[in-house]
């Protein structure tokens, strides 16, 4: 039978007369929570510690707007501080009734995933609660936020030409270790790759977030037919939206548009523009290999002494070919590595900085 989240679960479910203190035993959604709500220390999971409530009301300050960070498709983002002086992140599901089970579907990927992946590109998972019917996830707390933010100028500090780079390496090679099944001998596809799931640290590395929507892809092949087109709008792969058919090229297109939000500062989609000039790769597929009117696309916002055009040309090319309709003629993403390695040396190396450029890399 194919390794995947299902037959995990499964197998967590046979072991139940082994280990009755487990909480995270598959039950139907409104029984799985912890069997003893008393506080007690926190056990671990994977590595991930396991939270009751109360903990989460006291790291938040009972979910104040003081805390709040913000908010997403699965509930309200807030900063807190555990017991042990940790700051982190913490997610709290608020779904309508109608997406209640699409929500606990994504939650235990999440935990799943992360559970079992370690790499310095990915987001960390500090722990999680499934306590009755409340749902949080923990992660390690970035002081940056997300890309878009910084793109769409809502963070305090402009991203010129080099930090957009480090910040295309780091989420290239986060996506490559996803693909390339290091940890679980398995390929895995993001699925929702897109700039709001690139979190920045306080050094602008890029870890990527947000696995609900993952698929560890069936034992020896490269597609899986899914029922259901799921992901963002705007960083849709063409082919997978028309045949339904899921592969790791899917996830390459949605760093391809990632490429273009870096190098544009636009939004993949922005509905505040005109009809022809709202979708991001349509706008500007067919200017991509072209030098002169490339140069009319290029970010205002940086500094103008913080690229070369040799750079520009070399990461326009390979946007571009991220996003081919054709999965067949894309780039992996062992490859789009290193390309972006050799674009921060060209680009460097320009601007005089090499030996810096091979300390970033």
């Amino acid at each position: 039978m194919p390794f995947g989240l299902v037959s995990a679960w499964n197998k967590r479910r046979r072991s139940k007369s082994e280990d009755h203190t487990d909480p995270w035993i598959y039950k139907p959604a409104e029984f799985w929570q912890l069997e003893d709500q008393t506080p007690q220390p926190t056990k671990r999971l994977h590595g991930s510690s396991v939270f009751i409530l109360k903990e989460m009301e006291e790291a938040t300050g009972s979910f104040s707007e003081e805390n709040l960070l913000g908010k997403g498709g699965f509930g309200k983002v807030y900063r807190g501080t555990l017991r042990s002086g940790e700051v982190v992140a913490i997610k709290k599901m608020e779904l309508p009734a109608i997406k209640l089970a699409q929500g606990e579907h994504e939650f235990r990927v999440e935990v799943d995933i992360l559970s079992r992946l370690h790499h310095p590109n990915l987001v960390s998972l500090i722990g999680y609660c499934a306590d009755g019917k409340h749902r949080f996830l923990v992660y390690k707390y970035m002081h940056n936020g997300n890309l878009q933010d910084h793109l769409n100028g809502i963070g305090e500090r402009k991203m010129d030409w080099p930090v957009r780079l480090k910040v295309a390496l780091g989420a290239a090679r986060g996506l490559h270790y996803l693909h390339s099944s290091s940890d679980i001998g398995i390929p895995i596809v993001h699925r929702d790759f897109k700039s709001t799931n690139i979190l920045l640290d306080a050094n602008f590395e890029a870890k990527i977030s947000d696995f609900g929507l993952a698929k560890l892809m069936p034992e020896g092949q490269e597609t899986h037919v899914t029922a259901r087109v799921l992901g963002t709008f705007g960083y849709f792969d063409p082919e997978y939206t028309s045949t339904g058919k899921l592969t790791l090229q899917s996830d390459v297109y949605a760093f391809g548009v990632v490429l273009l939000e870096l190098l544009t500062g636009r939004r993949a989609i922005d509905l505040n523009q005109g009809p022809n000039d709202q979708n991001l790769v349509l706008q500007v597929r067919n200017i991509l290999n072209d030098r002169k009117k490339l140069r009319k696309v290029i970010d205002p916002d940086m500094a103008r002494n913080s690229y070369t055009i040799q750079s520009i040309v070399m990461f326009a090319n390979l946007a571009s070919r991220c996003v081919r309709a054709d999965s067949s003629e894309r780039p992996s993403m062992a490859e789009c590595v290193k390309e972006l390695q050799l674009i921060i040396y060209t680009n460097s190396k320009g601007l005089g900085m090499v030996m810096h450029s091979l300390r970033m890399i």
